[in-house]
């Protein structure tokens, strides 16, 4: 199964595949002890500044021998393709599906932007996923510019991409205020276009919000600030209680408490099969 068949499955089933983003050994970790637990599929995500920390060889390296290691379903994505250099250095590389995001040009230049991945792509038979609407990155003002279902239609249909990430009151980053998820706006782009709907953001979300969306289309959920988060906090606990000094010792300490929330995650999208 590849990660088309693997979206076009969760549409059937009205669940969706949890996509984690990892940036060292111990998140990657913590992600595939979870996913064994669970017996869920993993999408594991890098960005941009992830693949210049790690490496892209090396970080696609530690995704494949991890995923072959806990004998679970998982696949590689490219989170935020920030260019299509990018995204075409990571199709090389072996990556089973990228992200092209240009939301923040004009509805044309997304449009060739995307069409351009989305021509590259067809010869590994990657996922391409785009963004359309305001999903407010780090530092950015959340609200406004959501996504319609209309451009929705007719972005699908003029770039041929699999997969959309739509802006229907997510954010990434921390919220200063519970979200809203705008349920009804979701459901009428569900109606307009078969494409793979995705949720970015969903790190402090209610999960009540999530299901409901996931019941109205969305199949493909992204978590990444959890991620980090819980992992500095714990990390910083294991530090004010200890000296150790032998990093081995200290960082796997920080581990657990990531995969009890991703176990979590894994069973709020439907995924989990225990």
């Amino acid at each position: 199964m590849n990660v088309k068949e693997l979206l076009k499955e969760c549409q059937k089933r009205r669940c969706a595949v949890l996509a984690t983003n990892f940036y060292n050994f111990e998140t990657l970790t913590a992600v595939m002890r979870a996913a064994q637990r669970t017996q869920a599929p993993v999408l594991l995500q890098l960005t941009r500044s992830s693949i210049d920390y790690m490496g892209l060889k090396q970080a696609v390296a530690m995704g494949r021998q991890a995923i072959a290691d806990y004998g679970v379903q998982g696949w590689i994505h490219l989170d935020h393709g920030s260019s299509v250099e990018l995204a075409e250095r990571c199709l090389d590389a072996g990556f089973d599906s990228v992200m092209i995001d240009a939301s923040e040009s004009s509805f044309d230049e997304n449009v060739a932007t995307t069409r351009r991945v989305v021509e590259l792509a067809r010869p590994y038979g990657a996922n391409v996923e785009a963004e359309l609407g305001y999903v407010a990155k780090l530092g950015q003002q959340q609200g406004g510019g959501f996504t319609t279902a209309s451009d929705a239609a007719r972005f699908v249909e003029l770039t041929g991409v699999d997969a959309l990430a739509v802006a229907i009151g997510s954010a990434h980053g921390f919220y200063k205020e519970e979200p809203h998820l705008d349920i009804d706006r979701l459901r009428e782009i569900h109606e307009a276009t078969d494409a793979a709907l995705v949720l970015h953001g969903s790190s402090g979300i209610p999960h009540s919000q999530v299901r409901e969306a996931i019941a109205n289309g969305i199949v493909k959920v992204n978590l990444a600030t959890e991620i980090k988060d819980n992992f500095m906090r714990a990390l910083k606990g294991v530090l004010l209680e200890s000296n150790e000094i032998d990093l081995r010792k200290v960082f796997p300490k920080a581990v657990e408490p990531v995969v009890e929330l991703l176990c979590e995650k894994y069973r709020m999208v439907g995924s989990a099969e225990k």
